[in-house]
């Protein structure tokens, strides 16, 4: 048995990836995302302040290059030897489980808030409000797929995002057409609903945030997660702001510009995911 481990281990490779691009966590999420989803890759480790990418993988490193060249974050081969791992280390279904309870509360508090925001938001005449709502709605989704994805395998995990991230862009679409709606119709945004309700869904998408960030790296499922959650918190300090902008100068057109940079925020996030194979 001995023998049959060490010659197991001797198959893993430590490779490290000069990636030119990379200074910033959506490049790392991004990055984790494209390799997770790769059988064999066991381990990940981000330096950004140097721009370098350590893995674990039993894969050539030709295949790790072929993940990464897509992103186009300038991404090239150091050096690669071999090392030991493991070979029994795998799922630990005690931290799916964990996943799957965070993910449940995540559901539930992204599905009240799609509903506080919409009808508020239809109430206070607010694109950015409904815009945010529409999020909301999307990343209900988000959780429920990666709750259906949490024990499963990594094809199943990127399936899974890759309905989540078409579910965005529809979502996004509609955004925009009521963007555009309003613009020709015209609409009195009330501020100081839109400042109330945003903050209620940034404290709720902040606590969000907190919660999935320990478990970004559980697979590509959870990454996608927290892509979505962090764009929330964006989107929500927007809707304040908006909202404290139509107060100050009683012009419908911060709320309107809010709501396109939400739309279009959202299609980024979901182009990133469906970038993914």
């Amino acid at each position: 048995m001995t023998q049959h481990s060490t010659q197991t281990a001797s198959v893993y490779h430590r490779s490290t990836f000069l990636v030119s691009q990379m200074d910033c966590p959506s490049e790392e999420n991004l990055i984790r995302m494209a390799l997770q989803g790769l059988k064999g890759v066991t381990s990940l480790e981000f330096d950004l302040d140097k721009r370098r990418l350590q893995v674990v993988h039993t894969e050539p490193s030709e295949a790790l290059l072929q993940r990464l060249s897509p992103l186009n974050l300038g991404a090239s081969l150091v050096e690669s030897a071999p090392c030991e791992v493991d070979p029994d280390e795998g799922l630990d279904p005690a931290a799916n489980a964990s996943d799957a309870r965070v993910l449940r509360l995540l559901l539930a508090v992204n599905s009240i808030m799609f509903m506080v925001e919409f009808i508020w938001g239809w109430i206070a005449q607010s694109t950015g409000l409904v815009a945010d709502s529409l999020d909301m709605f999307a990343d209900a989704a988000v959780y429920a797929l990666s709750l259906y994805a949490v024990s499963r395998d990594a094809s199943m995990k990127v399936r899974a995002a890759h309905i989540a991230g078409w579910l965005q862009l529809a979502l996004a679409g509609g955004a925009l057409v009521e963007v555009v709606r309003r613009a020709m119709y015209g609409s009195e945004p009330a501020s100081m609903l839109m400042m109330g309700i945003g903050s209620v869904a940034l404290v709720a998408n902040a606590a969000c945030l907190v919660l999935i960030a320990k478990r970004r790296d559980r697979g590509v499922h959870m990454t996608a997660s927290y892509i979505f959650t962090a764009n929330d918190v964006l989107a929500n300090l927007g809707v304040v702001v908006a909202g404290l902008l139509v107060w100050w100068t009683g012009s419908p057109y911060p709320d309107l510009i809010i709501g396109t940079v939400i739309a279009l925020l959202v299609m980024n996030g979901a182009r990133r995911i469906l970038r993914l194979r």
